[in-house]
């Protein structure tokens, strides 16, 4: 799997994992140089809080395109250390 935006890949990996149609990377096949720490958090009554980061990809900038639990609740784990995208991001 791949996650592009901007014309370049910010991610790819073997070994994602799905959970409610979204492809979660482990956090070691996502590029840190297009990363910026976003304020924006979002709770999931069964997977925890989410915290966000924005895309930085040749000048232009995707806020908060990407999230993460950094404390996942127990149920979802699975997802721990890995990122998921949206808005605009295109994963294939």
């Amino acid at each position: 799997m791949q996650a592009s935006w901007n014309g370049q890949v910010i991610a790819e990996s073997d070994e994602t994992v799905i959970v409610e149609g979204n492809h979660y990377f482990p956090r070691s096949s996502v590029r840190e140089d297009v990363l910026i720490p976003s304020d924006m958090t979002s709770v999931c009554p069964w997977k925890g809080t989410a915290s966000y980061y924005s895309l930085s990809v040749d000048g232009k900038q995707n806020p908060d395109a990407a999230w993460y639990y950094p404390n996942p609740k127990e149920a979802a784990g699975n997802i721990t250390d890995h990122l998921a995208f949206w808005r605009g991001v295109e994963v294939g």
